[in-house]
């Protein structure tokens, strides 16, 4: 069974810089996609940015020119980086990977991202 376990969320004041790492182990097959969501409280879960294993990449608008995803296949690990965080950023950061043939999602666990003077 595929795992995910993040890391690197914590408290960043406005304009700041954070980066998540996200450890996926198990049975991995490509093609695949890793990725993040986010969800602040009282709102749906949203998707942040996907690294696909062919090397393409897809970002939501708010993340345009801010966050940068990237994965190293070598260490089944996929990145987060996040520059000029706003007060809206603030939420529940999830690693997301979804296995393309069999269409199967596995989620982490969770990361707090608080962004706040």
């Amino acid at each position: 069974q595929v795992q995910l376990v993040e890391s690197g969320g914590g408290l960043v004041q406005p304009g700041g810089s954070l980066e998540l790492s996200c450890a996926v182990s198990g049975p991995i097959f490509t093609p695949n996609t890793m990725g993040w969501y986010r969800q602040a409280p009282g709102e749906q879960r949203e998707s942040v940015a996907a690294a696909r294993s062919n090397g393409g990449t897809t970002y939501a608008e708010f993340a345009k020119g801010r966050f940068t995803i990237s994965r190293d296949n070598s260490r089944a690990t996929v990145y987060l980086q996040m520059t000029d965080l706003k007060p809206e950023d603030t939420a529940i950061y999830y690693c997301h990977f979804l296995d393309v043939k069999t269409m199967k999602n596995e989620w982490g666990q969770g990361t707090q991202v608080t962004v706040s003077s």
